[in-house]
């Protein structure tokens, strides 16, 4: 009885158990098909909107098209906005309306969803398979290729279009025309055409830039990619927009009034002079990014393309508020995302600790936040006051999330006058101050992290990372970063790691062992097979100081200092803040023109073309400055509250690095201790080809990530081979995706 009893008594509670965790499980599936159901929505309305947007500016330059824009127009010209908000909602609106749905579809897409699908069939993406890999546009990938060509057919398409619909107006300036003044009405009509052409083109233009934008969140592309696409953009519409004033000068030119048009100011169309010196602010800007001018005079460059600001100011001047409305959008977004940075650049920025290494770089660890996120893949943008109040470099992060969780460090190589004079500031204050002493004259100022919304380093099981140079900076982050999640036992984790490592001078291999491989994860070894192939190019055989190469490293370590850590406020960021800033903005935006209209515009019958176009200028930067301000002050508010709590996890993770800096040995850091496969090879490059087919036949057939991050020429090397291994592929070989890291941002 007393065993019917316990049984009894016993059974209930596990009966009680096992229904409620049927219950949570039942919830839990509920939750995630709901999820994804609400992210499916979202992301086919997204779709649909960005087709239908592209539809309409492939059919705006017919005739057809054009007739749906003047029933829109006309249909909506009567609203508190007018033809501006009209103009506003079909160019800008698309842009805006994505942002917006933007949001919740990342805040439902969560923090850690990669997972490495081992049994899953390898196929080629789009994103991942270089197609051009010579040429001046450097490696290519199928999805950019694709493109390069509508951007490509689209302005072919609008000039035949454009072209056509002026032959057909052409009799309406009158029969009696001489076929030489039907030559300059042409010309005339075909400047406005590409003046069109450059203004669609320009709507793209600053996208690209916005380094924290949600849109690039969204399709998961870091700045120090899209970057290049707006080198694309840019070239592309300051080639258009040559043309149009190079038309209407020829047409000036052969009526023989070019000084009174190019100094007159229109009121009731566009004002001839702004345009002018708008043109050569962009011209300037176009001039001094060319590859040949930027290299050698990088800071001329860097100080000339601050002029967009008055490039921007003197087109809404020029073009007027309903011209300037169709690329509104894109800048209205950037702005959003450099009055973001302006705040978060403004903060002094901690200098925890500095390393000097004999090949000319040095190794700074900042202060950051708990609560900010970054990727191994991250980089961020510094300016040390005491070398240039202006300057602003990127640099690649070098350690992994996982390293602490308040603190962030990158790898400088000297190579020009301002990491010259880091280095010279660095070693003078490493001599100077006392051990783990604070750096009272080193503080930086961060913008940033910066990079991709997931890190996709961790999408395949089998990984291939080649640098050149002080490339590996971004691949000592990936391999800690995969280190600490073995340890940690997680299931997204490559299992095959080659790292292919190309230098110089021997004495940059002291780059590499600053991660303590060994102490992160003693028995990654059973779990990571990792090897390591390094070349030393410009030495054919082993330095006699190589061994003392790492007595010859400085280290220095701070406790207080008159700075604080990296600012949250970053569009990188919390993405619920992040997304509400953009939101709360856009809709300052529409409350500040509404009311400009409802107060002046409309009152007054104020209808000066550059006069509402500087004004809808200013609803911008007002909406941005009030109401975005009071998002960044609230988001400042939050993230103090939230970092004051971990203040004594940031003590101990200090006193922790002061500990490992000190206890760092030789031996500890010897750069083959923790490697399967190791070796060194004098006065060589890497032979891609051999590398490469060697690792068809072993690891077979699967998806191998293939991460570069070096000069040019080293990316198209690899580039090329990836696609040749890919196209030229046995069934049980692998396919190559290639993935690059920007090395010279």
């Amino acid at each position: 009885m007393a065993v019917d009893d316990f049984l009894h008594s016993s059974q209930h509670p596990l009966l009680h158990s096992n229904g409620a965790h049927a219950h949570n499980t039942n919830n839990n599936n509920k939750n995630i098909i709901f999820v994804s159901l609400a992210k499916w929505v979202l992301k086919v309305t997204m779709w649909v909107v960005f087709l239908s947007w592209v539809i309409f500016l492939f059919l705006f330059p017919t005739d057809f098209g054009t007739g749906l824009y003047d029933d829109w127009v006309d249909a909506t010209s009567g609203t508190l906005f007018g033809e501006t908000g009209s103009v506003l909602l079909l160019y800008s609106g698309p842009i805006i309306i994505i942002a917006f749905l933007a949001v919740p579809y990342l805040l439902l897409s969560g923090e850690d969803q990669l997972q490495v699908k081992e049994k899953k069939t390898p196929r080629f993406r789009l994103w991942t398979f270089p197609v051009l890999v010579d040429g001046p546009l450097g490696v290519v990938s199928a999805a950019e290729l694709i493109g390069i060509i509508l951007f490509i057919v689209f302005v072919i398409w609008a000039v035949y279009s454009y072209t056509v619909v002026n032959f057909e107006i052409l009799p309406s300036y009158g029969d009696d025309l001489t076929l030489e003044e039907k030559r300059v009405f042409m010309l005339q009509m075909s400047a406005y055409s590409f003046g069109l052409i450059g203004l669609t083109c320009l709507a793209f233009l600053f996208l690209p830039v916005a380094r924290g934008s949600i849109l690039l969140r969204l399709i998961d592309i870091p700045f120090e990619h899209a970057i290049r696409y707006h080198v694309w953009v840019g070239n592309l519409t300051m080639f258009l927009l040559t043309l149009h004033g190079l038309c209407y000068m020829i047409v000036w030119a052969i009526r023989g009034i070019i000084p009174s048009e190019i100094i007159e100011w229109k009121s009731d169309g566009g004002a001839n002079f702004a345009g002018v010196i708008c043109y050569v602010f962009g011209l300037s800007i176009w001039v001094t990014a060319l590859p040949p001018v930027r290299k050698r005079y990088f800071e001329l460059y860097y100080y000339t393309h601050h002029l967009y600001v008055l490039f921007i100011i003197f087109f809404a001047l020029h073009v007027g508020d309903t011209y300037f409305s169709k690329a509104a959008g894109g800048i209205f977004l950037f702005m959003l995302d450099r009055f973001l940075r302006f705040w978060q650049s403004r903060k002094n920025v901690n200098v925890i600790s500095t390393t000097c290494y004999p090949c000319g770089t040095v190794k700074l660890v900042l202060s950051k936040p708990g609560n900010l996120q970054y990727n191994a893949l991250s980089f961020i943008f510094l300016r040390m006051r005491e070398i240039s109040w202006l300057q602003w470099h990127p640099f690649s992060v070098s350690s992994s999330p996982s390293d602490g969780k308040y603190h962030i460090s990158v790898l400088i190589k000297a190579v020009g006058d301002w990491t010259e004079k880091l280095r010279g500031k660095v070693s003078e204050e490493s001599i100077i101050e006392l051990p783990f002493q604070s750096h009272s004259k080193i503080l930086a100022s961060v913008e940033g992290p910066y990079g991709h919304e997931s890190p996709y380093h961790l999408m395949y099981e089998k990984l291939i990372l080649v640098a050149g140079g002080s490339g590996i900076s971004p691949f000592l982050a990936i391999l800690s970063d995969i280190l600490h999640r073995t340890k940690q036992k997680k299931l997204s984790v490559p299992r095959h790691v080659l790292l292919v490592w190309a230098v110089k001078r021997s004495n940059e291999l002291s780059l590499f062992p600053i991660t303590d491989m060994k102490s992160i994860c003693p028995s990654f070894s059973n779990q990571v097979n990792i090897e390591i192939q390094t070349y030393v190019t410009r030495e054919s055989e082993p330095s006699l100081e190589e061994n003392l190469v790492h007595e010859a490293t400085s280290s220095s370590a701070s406790s207080i200092s008159k700075g604080g850590s990296i600012s949250i406020l970053v569009g990188t960021g919390n993405k619920l803040w992040a997304g509400s800033y953009v939101i709360i903005s856009t809709v300052g935006f529409v409350i500040t023109l509404g009311l400009l209209n409802i107060c002046y515009l409309n009152p007054f019958s104020i209808s000066y073309w550059w006069y509402r176009g500087i004004l809808l200028l200013a609803c911008m930067v007002i909406s941005v400055c009030i109401f975005g301000g009071l998002m960044v002050g609230l988001w400042h508010l939050w993230g103090k509250r939230t970092s004051a709590r971990g203040e004594a996890d940031e003590d101990g993770e200090k006193f922790n690095m002061r500990q490992h800096i000190e206890g760092v040995t030789d031996k500890d850091l010897s750069l083959g201790t923790f490697a399967h496969s190791y070796f060194v090879r004098y006065g060589c490059r890497p032979d891609f080809k051999e590398i490469f087919g060697s690792i068809s036949d072993r690891w077979g057939h699967a998806d191998v990530g293939v991460i570069v991050c070096g000069p040019p020429t080293l990316q198209s090397s690899v580039a090329k081979e990836c696609r040749s291994q890919s196209l030229n592929r046995r069934s049980s070989h692998p396919i190559f995706h290639y993935n690059s890291h920007s090395f010279d941002l």
